[in-house]
């Protein structure tokens, strides 16, 4: 009788030590392990600043690749947001510019990116923003390890004017700078243009010959694309470098371009403090699209037909009327194609970045289509030969002149 009260009072304790192992459940055999949690968090991260009583909510962004115990130095970036951006929250300077190229292309940005956001109504000229930008640069650069041999600097819009400031006010700080629609003539302060003639130069002297890369929409009214042809040429007299790529038709927004072009950031990596820069000035007016080529009507009818995608759905039907040829979208939506090679297209009335190229097999004879955009690319099969001249007729009964309704309409498709 004492053995079975022994066994009885083995057991009862082995349940107890099971049921306190496992939450009150017993432990069963072969049940998975939680994932252990990531040594560290990369991507966008919440920070914040306290300087003379105040706290600052700001970004800082950390590449996948960034370990913080490996030592490495980091290239770093400072970016000041536009105008429309400004608040306490910390977040809104990561919609636009640069931190969304940074989502879309993150393999083409090695850096460590600080992101202060000006606190409304002040504007990044304001003296106290800018101490507050330089703040978060030193906090983020101290604890990050960047490099302060490859420590950059850009801004936007109302964050070019502020970029403009720092670049006078910190000339040995930067090792590049990008500014994009900015000048140092303020829209808030119009008085400054009494100076156009002496202020360039003044921040071009400053400056001295930190690579400088500039970027304009040439139909900007909001900040003139002269504020960055008087730097250019203030800094081209006073033997600077200095690039200044003016987009043809654009508006104000010519970040979107500026940030996705991706010599960017290897022309940001090409340079380190302390190396000789040799004195440069290059102006070039880039055009909004190809100039387009006209393809015989042989050549046109060759590419036309139906294509499908990877699972058999209809992606587009190209069709040719006149010499101009068309795509039909699954939807029902047309726009023209313009060539800018035997095997190059684009859309003249749409996005800057999408393309389709021909595919064709090792004998020559085209096999389908790769659209392509800024963020993917699609390959699309031919599965219908090239229709006929009276097909196309029948097929396409409501399509109009061009000019009526018809030419450069895009779907959601590509939305």
């Amino acid at each position: 009788m004492l053995s079975a009260f022994r066994s009885s009072a083995a057991g009862l304790t082995l349940a107890i030590s099971l049921l306190s192992l496992g939450g009150g459940r017993p432990a069963l055999a072969g049940k998975a392990h939680a994932p252990k949690p990531p040594a560290q968090e990369t991507g966008f991260l919440n920070r914040r600043l306290s300087l003379h009583g105040i706290s600052y909510r700001f970004q800082v962004y950390l590449p996948e690749e960034y370990r913080r115990n490996d030592h490495r130095l980091w290239p770093i970036i400072l970016y000041l947001h536009g105008r429309g951006e400004r608040g306490e929250e910390g977040m809104w300077q990561t919609q636009i510019g640069l931190p969304l190229e940074v989502r879309d292309h993150p393999e083409r940005w090695p850096f460590v990116i600080v992101m202060p956001q000006c606190r409304y109504p002040a504007f990044w000229t304001d003296p106290q923003m800018l101490e507050m930008a330089m703040a978060e640069l030193d906090q983020e650069t101290r604890e990050f390890h960047g490099d302060l041999k490859r420590t950059y600097l850009t801004g936007l819009s109302m964050g070019g004017y502020g970029a403009w400031e720092l670049a006078r006010d910190y000339p040995r700080r930067w090792t590049a700078i990008m500014i994009a629609s900015g000048g140092p003539f303020w829209s808030y302060a119009p008085e400054r243009w009494r100076e156009a003639a002496t202020l360039p130069a003044e921040y071009a002297r400053a400056v001295g010959r930190t690579p400088v890369w500039l970027f304009h929409g040439s139909q900007d009214r909001v900040v003139p694309e002269r504020e960055s042809e008087l730097m250019y040429n203030a800094l081209k007299t006073g033997g600077g470098h200095v690039r200044l790529w003016v987009f043809e038709g654009l508006h104000h927004d010519s970040w979107t371009r500026a940030y996705n072009e991706p010599e960017l950031p290897r022309w940001l990596l090409d340079h380190r403090l302390g190396s000789a820069v040799e004195p440069r000035a290059e102006r070039e007016v880039i055009p909004r699209h190809p100039n387009p080529v006209k393809l015989p009507v042989a050549a046109l009818d060759a590419i036309a037909g139906e294509y499908r995608d990877v699972n058999g759905r209809l992606a587009a039907t190209l069709f040719r009327q006149g010499d101009q040829l068309y795509e039909r979208d699954p939807h029902g939506g047309i726009t023209e194609i313009e060539a800018e090679s035997a095997s190059k297209f684009f859309y003249p009335l749409g996005g800057v970045w999408t393309r389709l190229e021909v595919e064709r097999d090792r004998e020559g004879h085209l096999t389908g289509l790769l659209y392509r955009d800024d963020r993917h690319e699609e390959h699309w099969t031919r599965k219908s030969p090239p229709p006929t001249r009276r097909e196309t007729a029948t097929r396409e009964p409501a399509m109009r002149a061009p000019g009526e309704g018809t030419r450069g309409r895009r779907s959601a498709y590509r939305r």
